[in-house]
């Protein structure tokens, strides 16, 4: 596999808040923590305070219960090992590329904190968003053009799902795929088999699944509960800091609110809301007075779920962990949340972005080479490409913006003379050049159609490309499953893992062979 990478901004589609933090802007120094590079994370190591080690030892082994080759847990409890972390939603046979991509990038700052740090040991590890309840979002996936969905009718937390019902996708599968079969034939809930295609792809690289849908972590986050739900302490914290943001010209991707849990059971996850004195589960025939809520947070702390405001400070609540690694928006977001952490006096992690890549199959790669087309220009909207690339290979002149200045010059004068024989004359002179100077913009387009009818090859070619790349006009590693690569690339998950580096803040662009195959 070649690979080739850009700077984040020669691709259209990046941010300026992620570009800015990346370059170092100290307007948003105020924002985050320790800086995102290698020297940093002594710093970010000698600030972390402990967790209890001991508890997060015990809930990963039972998670990995029946493992016959489970990953070295048993290091997490020891003072000299750090995780670093990424997330995301349980989908479907992983769900889009960039999902991988985020994995692979997590495994690979281990490994080169690893060669920076020989003293201590780190983890990587993939936080399962088990508590998620937007089924819509995860429920299918796409493969070789072809969306592959599960309908089910569950609701609630979607980690707790039965999967019996997942055996209708298999007739839609191109093969068996034994990988996925035994994974989810196996697992009792969609997060028991997440976390086993998870450990069967990479699990040999050390990564862990944490699952935090559990009882005994969720009472480590006690504290937390009661400023938010009986306090509401943590809207101001969002709120000044979406207030820097906004002053500096961003816009904040989330919104905090006064109470920033859901209540939840089996099938159940909603939010709550305080009316009056009363603290109401909404959808829900479900009340709580202070009193009860008090009581119903000690007795049953498994039953509240932070939201996006709040579940990242429960994961460095609970893990010994040192940076989240996530997508651009995800990066923006966490900005919003340093108020919550400092509130709570928990290290804020260090921010990475996950490696962000592009796959370009052999054939695409001759038809950009033949096309004259960089990475760059594919990024581009179809629209301002096919427009380029008519203007760099026609042989007229498609404009007429000569012939309209000329034409402009020419009744300013026609209107001096008419204006000097009667005042109203001028206006008809304007209304006149107007109506010329329409007739020519259409005859620029009409010249322009003509010369696309020319160039049919190519703008078709184009639209090819763009159709590979940016199916139904989404990024690549935002739709399409990794599978439809693997199963022609078997190294593809040897090759990333080699090629990736999660300190390399461009895009990377991985060009597949016929001899990966």
């Amino acid at each position: 596999m070649q690979t080739k990478t850009y700077p984040l901004d020669q691709i259209n589609g990046f941010g300026k808040l992620l570009k800015n933090y990346l370059a170092g802007d100290q307007a948003l120094k105020p924002l985050y923590g320790n800086a995102p590079n290698i020297t940093s994370f002594q710093a970010q190591i000698d600030s972390k305070k402990s967790v209890n080690r001991t508890l997060l030892v015990e809930v990963l082994q039972d998670q990995y219960q029946g493992f016959d080759d489970a990953p070295q847990i048993a290091s997490l409890a020891q003072p000299n090992t750090f995780t670093v972390t990424t997330g995301h939603q349980l989908n479907l046979f992983t769900g889009p590329l960039y999902v991988i991509f985020k994995i692979v990038s997590t495994i690979n700052l281990a490994r080169q904190l690893k060669k920076a740090y020989p003293a201590y040991h780190f983890v990587p590890v993939y936080w399962m968003a088990s508590e998620d309840h937007d089924w819509d979002e995860i429920n299918h996936f796409h493969l070789f053009g072809k969306k592959i969905q599960w309908d089910t009718d569950q609701k609630g937390p979607v980690g707790r799902f039965d999967i019996a019902g997942l055996s209708s996708i298999w007739a839609e599968l191109p093969s068996d795929i034994p990988v996925f079969k035994e994974c989810y034939a196996g697992a009792k809930n969609l997060s028991a088999a997440v976390r086993s295609y998870m450990h069967t792809l990479f699990g040999q690289e050390g990564l862990v699944c944490l699952d935090a849908d559990d009882a005994r972590l969720k009472r480590s986050f006690i504290p937390v509960m009661q400023a938010d739900l009986l306090e509401n302490k943590h809207l101001a914290c969002v709120n000044a800091s979406n207030d820097i943001l906004t002053n500096l010209g961003y816009s904040p991707q989330i919104y905090a609110r006064e109470i920033n849990f859901f209540y939840m059971l089996d099938g159940v996850r909603e939010r709550i809301e305080k009316q009056g004195d009363v603290y109401k589960v909404l959808n829900q025939a479900i009340r709580f007075s202070e009193e009860e809520l008090k009581a119903e947070i000690e007795a049953h702390p498994e039953r509240f779920s932070p939201n996006v405001a709040l579940r990242p400070i429960y994961q460095e609540t609970i893990l010994p962990n040192l940076a989240y690694l996530g997508g651009a928006a995800e990066v923006a977001y966490w900005f919003q949340l340093k108020g919550i952490f400092d509130l709570h006096q928990v290290p804020f992690p260090i921010l990475l972005p996950r490696n962000f890549g592009v796959m370009i199959p052999p054939l695409e790669a001759a038809k950009l080479e033949k096309l004259e087309l960089s990475i760059p220009d594919i990024f581009q909207d179809e629209r301002v490409l096919r427009q380029q690339f008519v203007d760099k290979n026609t042989k007229h002149a498609l404009e007429l913006g000569n012939e309209q200045e000329r034409l402009s010059t020419l009744m300013s004068k026609i209107a001096q003379k008419a204006q000097a024989i009667d005042e109203t004359l001028e206006a008809s002179v304007l209304a006149e050049e107007t109506r010329w100077q329409k007739g020519l913009e259409r005859l620029t387009k009409k010249m322009r159609k003509a010369e696309e009818r020319n160039q049919t090859v190519g703008l078709s070619q184009i639209q090819a490309i763009k159709q590979k790349l940016f199916p139904d006009g989404n990024w690549q590693e935002r739709h399409t499953n990794f599978l439809e690569f693997l199963l022609n690339y078997p190294t593809l998950l040897a090759d990333l893992l080699a090629v990736l580096d999660p300190l390399t803040f461009e895009l990377f662009v991985m060009y597949l062979s016929e001899k990966d195959a």
